[in-house]
């Protein structure tokens, strides 16, 4: 088997992270047992400043982006439609919220071998059922489900550990010029920028995997 470690950058806020993640290891099903990968969860912040208390997301998608109400509506029905395609189910969201809690969390499961599955309960929890990701009850229920100790996950989820790392692994990635997410980066070296559908990545990944052999 070929090697293929991928680098998942990405922000728990972020839609299209949740459809690109779900693209991502559709094609790596596609692909099979022709690779041998591992996925690596790394934090990004679309909103590093917002409150704790968050945002309306119509009033803060306005405000961003310039948009009108009916090209919120319409966006937000191709990232529904878009989602559905690869399985990811996207629900009512009302607000925007802070998530560095969520990738201190993410930060240390990945420690625990867990940060995969704790992304997808995150980006689930907030895209799927519209809840606070940077909460700590949410965090703990996650993490738990996973399979992560609840005791550890609230001390975590309620204290400030591996602050220090989330934030220099932020930095990182900016310094090398990533301003937007999903970014994928294949075998340290093979860059790929947003959502594709599963059968581009299932395309990019054997030619990595090939150039590898």
């Amino acid at each position: 088997m070929k090697p293929l470690e991928i680098t998942f950058v990405s922000d728990v806020a972020c839609p299209w992270c949740a459809i690109g993640l779900a693209s991502v290891e559709q094609a790596l099903a596609r692909v099979g047992p022709e690779v041998d990968a591992t996925i690596r969860i790394e934090p990004f912040e679309l909103n590093p400043d917002m409150p704790p208390e968050g945002a309306d997301i119509r009033t803060y998608i306005a405000r961003k982006y310039g948009r009108t109400p009916d090209q919120i509506a319409q966006a937000q029905a191709m990232i529904r439609e878009r989602g559905a395609a690869v399985g990811f189910a996207f629900g009512p969201r009302e607000r925007v919220w802070n998530t560095f809690n969520a990738h201190r969390m993410l930060h240390w499961a990945g420690l625990e071998g867990r940060a995969l599955e704790l992304k997808r309960a995150l980006l689930a929890a907030y895209h799927g059922q519209g809840r606070n990701p940077g909460a700590p009850d949410v965090l703990v229920e996650a993490a738990t489900s996973v399979g992560l100790d609840p005791a550890r996950a609230k001390e975590v989820a309620e204290g400030d550990e591996y602050a220090a790392e989330v934030r220099e692994h932020e930095r990182q990635w900016i310094d090398l010029g990533v301003s937007g997410v999903p970014f994928v980066l294949v075998n340290g070296k093979y860059a790929i920028e947003g959502a594709h559908p599963p059968e581009s990545f299932e395309r990019a990944f054997r030619q990595i995997a090939a150039a590898a052999a």
